[in-house]
């Protein structure tokens, strides 16, 4: 069975980018637009890595994880945040909130695949 991610962003085409990507690599995939929609997915199905956005309406990034830490499931689940943002100071609280890494939009697909190999357990 492959193993699956859910891509969290509020933007459609970075989605889609994403998805095709991701899925061309062999994984399953999972969308939600913002973070409230991605919590539909922790139903205790198995997530192997989520991928979100920082900047999202409804829910953001870092509240998605701290959310999503809060389930003993997901617990251990890697998380990393995908975004424009790349201030040190976000980057500690996002690894405060739970986060695992920190990849930059634009994104180069080789590297966050990469990423995506070395954290996936």
């Amino acid at each position: 069975m492959s193993k699956q991610i859910l891509i969290v962003d509020d933007s459609e085409s970075i989605r889609e980018v994403l998805a095709f990507s991701i899925a061309s690599a062999g994984y399953e995939v999972l969308t939600a637009c913002d973070g409230l929609d991605a919590l539909k997915y922790f139903d205790g199905r198995p997530i192997d890595l989520l991928l979100t956005d920082y900047h999202m309406p409804n829910i953001n990034g870092l509240e998605l994880i701290l959310k999503v830490r809060q389930i003993e499931l997901y617990k251990y689940m890697p998380i990393l945040v995908l975004t424009t943002e790349n201030q040190v100071d976000m980057m500690k609280e996002a690894r405060d909130c739970g986060a695992t890494g920190w990849l930059l939009k634009p994104f180069n697909t080789e590297k966050l695949l990469q990423t995506l190999r070395k954290v996936i357990r």
